[in-house]
């Protein structure tokens, strides 16, 4: 469960090893979660402890690499890339939120770091430790079929009690920028008992789309098939998905309206929204664009980790590990996203996200509550999820899965081709289809070619098998 303590686990696990000569590999799924591990660690480690991620300049890194290589460090923290480090003494490797998305690489070098790690404790004969609250599907199926072996930490550390988890139906319900009144009323309570809450939306930005009043235009990138996302404090449209930015029009480029509506919800526009409900409360939004600046994270999350910071709004980046004593309130906006998405796996990961989430609450003695707003609150899959649990729901979804013939239950590959025209990346495909029919290896399904679900990205057009 989450809170139950397995970074007490991971520790012990490598004073163990440290006391043979050996040293041990943590995988992280984010940056923000290295700082707080690596002081963590360093209160009970007595050896060299080096980290590896993105966040370091190339001078750190390139010492913590040669004192991984060379043996002197005893235990390496870091995110996906430190799966390739050189560790001559490896004797033990951990992979700590193992289920988490950010742990493969989805373009240039393609590798899954759970998968690589997998191997690599294969081929040292060393143990390896996958730890979640929500295991992925292919994990789940690898303990029933007894390839791993489980070990269940069913309750939370000390004295702290699961939080208690509601559904509040939105529909027909006036909202305050995409909050409810019983969401807002909730807030209100908590910090009157002295409590913390953590708004979660997975939307950066103040909304996700800018749409003429007049016309019905939207304010769309020019090099992707996405709408762009406004930014209202850098005055700029920016592009999630390929960088691109160009300041916010005073007019629509069809019609020349000045009639232009922000539509939708980011963490900046609720940031806002909020400061304005509760004016005296200091508000701390932790998502990518408050964050860049060096040390702007540890800033925040001490500023949540103390107590300073009453109100936190967040993406992903809140979602995981974090330990923030006085929060006792948890609300989710946009839960309903996961539940329709394209993905095979959106429900899963909806269901990974929320847990983890919900997870922040109510970690010390006072009990938590989590509050999800959806307008499908008799959906089947939501309802076991609040009232059952992680488990319950992965064995009703993954029964899905396995009358679909999908993953875990199959193996699935995607043949992505781009090009700068969308007909030579479907000629490329067709090529491929061709060899693979050919080929007759076993049962081999080939589905496409087909554009990819965003088809242009960066300028370029991409197809699929």
């Amino acid at each position: 469960v989450t809170g139950s303590g397995k970074t007490e686990v991971y520790l012990r696990c490598i004073e163990e090893a440290g006391k043979r000569g050996l040293q041990s590999l943590v995988l992280v799924p984010e940056i923000s979660l290295t700082p707080q591990l690596m002081s963590r660690f360093e209160r009970r480690i007595s050896g060299c402890l080096v980290s590896l991620h993105s966040g370091l300049n190339d001078t750190e890194r390139l010492q913590n690499w040669l004192c991984a290589s060379e043996g002197h460090a005893d235990v390496v923290i870091g995110t996906r890339s430190s799966i390739l480090a050189p560790l001559p003494r490896l004797g033990l490797v951990i992979i700590d939120e193992e289920h988490d998305g950010s742990l493969k690489q989805q373009d240039g070098f393609r590798y899954h770091a759970r998968d690589l790690a997998l191997m690599r404790a294969r081929d040292r004969q060393c143990p390896i430790v996958l730890g979640t609250a929500t295991p992925s599907f292919e994990t789940l199926n690898n303990v029933k079929s007894g390839r791993f072996r489980e070990l269940r930490l069913t309750q939370r550390a000390g004295d702290a009690i699961p939080p208690l988890m509601k559904l509040l139906d939105i529909r027909r319900r006036k909202l305050v920028e995409g909050m409810s009144d019983r969401l807002l009323d909730a807030i209100r309570d908590h910090l009157d008992k002295g409590g913390q809450a953590l708004v979660f939306i997975n939307r950066r930005g103040f909304a996700p789309t800018l749409l003429c009043n007049n016309c019905g235009a939207s304010a769309d990138c020019r090099r992707c098939d996405a709408h762009m996302t406004v930014h209202v404090r850098q005055n700029r449209l920016r592009c999630h998905h390929c960088g691109s930015e160009r300041a916010l029009p005073v007019q629509c480029d069809s019609c020349g309206s000045t009639e232009l509506d922000r539509v939708g919800y980011g963490t900046e526009r609720i940031t806002d929204a909020l400061q304005e409900e509760f004016p005296e409360v200091h508000i701390a939004r932790i998502d990518r664009d408050s964050t860049r600046r060096k040390g702007a994270l540890e800033a925040q999350l001490d500023k949540a980790t103390t107590g300073e910071a009453r109100i936190l709004v967040g993406t992903q980046m809140l979602a995981k590990g974090h330990h923030f004593p006085k929060l006792t309130l948890v609300c989710i906006l946009d839960a309903d996203r996961g539940l329709f998405g394209t993905d095979f796996r959106s429900l899963e990961h909806m269901a990974q996200l929320t847990v983890q989430v919900a997870g922040r609450a109510g970690r010390e003695t006072q009990q938590g509550t989590v509050l999800i707003q959806t307008r499908n609150p008799d959906n089947p899959m939501l309802q076991t999820l609040v009232k059952e649990g992680y488990s319950a729901f992965a064995e009703i979804a993954m029964a899905d899965r396995k009358m679909a013939d999908l993953p875990p239950f199959s193996f699935m590959a995607l043949v992505r081709a781009e090009a700068s025209a969308a007909q030579e990346a479907h000629a490329f495909l067709q090529q491929v289809q061709e060899v693979l029919l050919a080929a007759k290896c076993g049962r081999l399904d080939v589905m496409g070619p087909a554009p990819a679900p965003m088809e242009r990205l960066g300028g370029r057009f991409r197809a699929q098998l």
